[in-house]
């Protein structure tokens, strides 16, 4: 884990190095001013003949140029601080970020949407937090410590023994203190998850909420998420307040116990009162640096667990290794599955099994199956979305594990079951199939996927703003314009996944007459629920729990298929009816 994190300073190497090397001229100036204060009480006020003005003079300027060099480095160690954690934070997130985008479907199974949120912003602040108090206070207050005990050893030895106590009772509650705390604060982030999807899933959904009067239902659901996220929390800082009482009682255990010792070494003439004011001063600096050692020892045990999370996130490796010699040309839309099965990592249950098709480049393929007959899962094989546990599934006549990522999926263009659009506007949205895409491009893909007609008659046409997640359009004018973005790829193999369930009959008509006749030569896998969406296809593909149950024309599966025709009949009732 450390490697790991350690490994995202970069940059900010300099101020992460500059913050403890000030602190340490803080901390020299800070331990000479009980230094210099003794000697004025001791030769300047309760010198001989009354006092030497002077001297008491001379010292006092050392103290105020000691002061102000300590003011200037603790604000420049300030500074430096702020600068290395709030950078470092910045190369946290940056770097799980674009390990994020590197994940395939597989790897993101593995994290929930609320929990990689919670790492990107809960987790990183504990660990930023706990890197200032690392490179400054973890640093002043070990350094003021063990200044502040030399200084006592040099005052009166036998003194030092009294701090040599405290330091030894505090480390032990604070080792019982650290080695509980974690495993609570690692317990509280994991209901953090819990609380954040409660809230992600809310606010994305509601209006669905409204529209069933759910309100009520989701607050209680959001306070039991909280009420859980508080209990851990109680819990986690049982612990923690523990830790005042004790550093209290130290701190005045040790000035109790000074001033009685100390007291009677004045009256045998074996302590001067100026030495005795600057080691009450040291024994706060000892105390106090005592109790922030323990407060930073608190707060990084809380980052530990958000450091762990994080660091799990970075190293998280792709399953989609491509080889080193990766292939970025593909020939043609052919694609071939041979003896493909499939199984989810997280139940290890096959959902394709022993899968054999071969469809020609330029072919329309309609693929149609009940419900959890994986039919999206067997097209997500084709662009790696996922790979094939068993089998191989070939591209253009290549194994597509031989294809470099990038180059594969730009020729595989995909509209997902989900239909997303992002906040932007039109054109903002298409472009995402095409950065260089001209208006006249943007205009033909539109008319292809019949969204032009809507679109130009938007307020402010394809300038028109699309709020987040696409809510200002219609499901169906959504799909339409998702087909648009994929046919700007210019893709050798388009698939689309139910994607046009929210378009009327005629509309979708249409879009499959401009695939037929404006881009023969892609290959056309078409997800479809109703069997009109797909019967003018090639082939139809007939799924049926993972296995392939029919494939040929639509006459054929009429003809040979009980699964296929039971639909047909089915479908052609309820039209009737």
């Amino acid at each position: 884990m450390l490697k790991t994190l350690m490994g995202e300073i970069k940059e900010f190497k300099k101020p992460s190095i500059l913050a403890p090397c000030i602190v340490a001229i803080e901390v020299f100036m800070e331990i000479l001013i009980p230094f210099l204060m003794s000697k004025i009480v001791d030769t300047g006020v309760n010198g001989a003949e009354g006092g030497d003005l002077k001297r008491v003079a001379s010292i006092g300027v050392v103290m105020i140029i000691a002061a102000f060099i300590s003011l200037s480095a603790g604000a420049g160690a300030g500074h430096f601080a702020a600068i290395a954690s709030s950078g470092f934070a910045k190369n946290l997130r940056a770097a799980m970020f674009r390990n994020i985008q590197k994940f395939s479907f597989s790897n993101l199974d593995k994290y929930s949407t609320s929990g990689l949120i919670t790492r990107l912003t809960t987790d990183v602040t504990n660990v930023q937090n706990a890197y200032m108090m690392i490179i400054r206070m973890c640093v002043r207050s070990p350094l003021l410590l063990i200044c502040a005990f030399a200084m006592t050893c040099v005052i009166k030895p036998s003194l030092a023994l009294v701090y040599v106590g405290a330091i030894i009772f505090l480390g032990i509650v604070l080792f019982f203190i650290m080695s509980h705390a974690h495993k609570a604060f690692k317990a509280v982030f994991e209901k953090y998850d819990d609380l954040n999807a409660s809230v992600q899933e809310n606010i994305s959904g509601i209006r669905t909420v409204k529209a069933y009067v759910r309100e009520d239902h989701e607050v209680r659901k959001f306070n039991i998420a909280a009420e859980n996220v508080y209990n851990m929390f109680l819990k986690a800082e049982y612990l923690v307040v523990a830790n005042m009482p004790v550093m209290q009682f130290t701190v005045y255990t040790c000035i109790l116990l000074i001033s009685w010792i100390g007291a009677h070494m004045i009256v045998s003439d074996t302590l001067t009162t100026g030495q005795l004011m600057s080691l009450f001063t040291y024994t706060m600096n000892i105390l106090m640096s005592l109790m922030i050692i323990s407060m930073a020892f608190v707060m990084i045990s809380m980052s530990r667990a958000s450091g762990e999370r994080i660091a799990e996130v970075i190293n998280e490796k792709t399953d989609l290794a491509a080889p080193v010699d990766s292939i970025t040309d593909i020939k043609n839309g052919a694609i071939e599955f041979k003896n493909v099965s499939f199984a989810y990592k997280k139940d290890g249950n096959k959902c394709l099994e022993n899968i054999n098709l071969k469809i020609n480049s330029g072919e329309t393929i309609g693929i149609i199956g009940g419900t959890g007959s994986s039919k999206s899962t067997l097209v997500q094989l084709i662009p790696r979305l996922y790979d094939a546990t068993e089998g191989e599934v070939l591209v253009g006549g290549l194994n597509v594990k031989n294809y470099e990522l990038n180059a594969l999926r730009s020729s595989v263009a995909m509209v997902l079951q989900k239909n997303v659009l992002f906040s932007g506007t039109v054109k903002d949205n298409l472009r995402w199939g095409n950065k260089d895409a001209t208006d006249e491009q943007l205009i033909k893909a539109c008319k292809y996927a019949q969204a032009d007609e809507f679109v130009s008659a938007m307020p402010d046409g394809y300038d028109t703003w699309i709020e987040q997640g696409g809510v200002n359009v219609s499901g169906g004018q959504k799909q339409r314009l998702c087909i648009a973005r994929a046919l700007l790829m210019n893709p050798k193999i388009l698939i689309l996944d139910d994607s046009t369930s929210a378009v009327d009959t005629k509309t979708d008509a249409m879009i499959r007459k401009a695939f037929r006749e404006e881009i023969p030569d892609t290959t056309k896998l078409i997800i479809a629920q109703r069997i009109t969406s797909v019967q003018d296809a090639d082939r139809i593909i007939v799924l049926d729990n993972g296995e392939v149950n029919g494939f040929g024309t639509h006459e054929e599966l009429l003809a040979n298929n009980e699964i296929y025709k039971e639909v047909w009949e089915s479908q052609q009732k309820g039209a009737l009816e």
